[in-house]
């Protein structure tokens, strides 16, 4: 009996949350095509399908592999020589819904996911949590590990690594954990080192890696042309023209110019993007929708942190909703 009630809830909870991420990723799609119209009305609606970062498409890409293994060796100290020791296998949309990380790569024994930011996002460390234990299911699955043997198994070591060149200040390093968003004492852990990549930022690690150091640079140079500017196309393209020609990723930018530039977009507008969806209702314009979907889930007991991803509603508007429904939050 107790088996079959809780099948139906949860077939019950299922349901209501195919509902809500529908009603919401229909309503965010609706306004992240309205921004990206606002974007690229002057390039031509091909330029949406670019959708990876630009970091990605540098140091995430198997064609260069010599360019992560720099900046691997450039945060660790190490001297690996020979790219093919890397291993990439960054999470896909296409195997993953919803769960798709910029880098993630084995080398020997160590697990990196690296995530790049043009944001603060201080609820790195939870994303991290989610894709480490996607990735290690994969690791599970794909090697003979005996998860219920009386000997311990070894795993690769997890390091996490966000990479962060947004244009508000930061310090040049900083540890996330996963412990700061816990409301009381908790058992799971999970450490993230944010990493400042402006331009003069890190000197040190800039200088132990010339593509890492190309890229802040370039990054640097359009914004500042932009700024000038106004036009981002004609920006990027006086910032690769002034490229020196020992750049190392000069050629590779080149090659790519119309591809760097979709790239770019997707990189450097977050900003942008909050505000203007905020300008535009992101918060409050459908309120009554977005309330609607926490209540229903509030009331089967779904907590906080889940809602607000669904329904993009902040956590304590979350918490101010249960008060007035008199449920107690989880």
């Amino acid at each position: 009996m107790t088996d079959s009630i809780t099948e139906t809830e949860n077939l019950e909870a299922l349901a209501l949350r195919n509902e809500a991420l529908g009603k919401a990723n229909s309503e965010l799609n609706k306004q992240v095509e309205y921004l990206r119209d606002l974007i690229v009305s002057s390039r031509g609606k091909s330029q949406r399908e670019h959708k990876d970062k630009l970091f990605k498409f540098i140091f995430g890409n198997p064609e260069n592999k010599q360019w992560t293994l720099s900046l691997y060796n450039a945060m660790n100290g190490s001297c690996y020589t020979n790219p093919e020791d890397i291993s990439f296998n960054t999470l896909e949309d296409i195997l993953y819904v919803r769960m798709k990380n910029d880098v993630s790569f084995m080398i020997m024994s160590v697990l990196n996911i690296w995530e790049h930011q043009s944001s603060f996002n201080p609820n790195m460390p939870l994303r991290f949590f989610l894709y480490a234990s996607r990735l290690y299911d994969r690791y599970v699955f794909t090697h003979s590990f005996h998860k219920y043997s009386s000997r311990l198994q070894p795993i690769p070591t997890p390091k996490c690594v966000c990479f962060y060149n947004g244009t508000n200040d930061q310090p040049e390093r900083t540890v996330l954990r996963l412990s700061q968003a816990y409301e009381c004492d908790g058992d799971i852990e999970v450490k993230v080192t944010m990493l400042n990549i402006n331009y003069g930022k890190n000197k040190l690690l800039m200088d132990a890696c010339e593509p890492l150091k190309e890229y802040s640079w370039f990054v640097y140079k359009v914004r500042v042309l932009q700024h000038e500017q106004t036009d981002i196309d004609a920006a990027m393209d006086m910032a690769l023209g002034d490229m020196p020609d020992g750049f190392v990723l000069k050629a590779f930018l080149m090659a790519h110019r119309a591809e760097i530039k979709g790239m770019f977009l997707e990189d450097y507008n977050e900003e942008s993007f909050r505000r203007e969806m905020r300008a535009e209702g992101y918060e409050d314009g459908r309120k009554e929708g977005r309330e609607e979907v926490a209540t229903n889930m509030l009331k089967k007991g779904t907590p906080i942190s889940f809602i607000a991803e669904v329904s993009m509603m902040p956590e304590d508007k979350i918490k101010e909703l249960a008060a007035e429904l008199g449920i107690e939050a989880k």
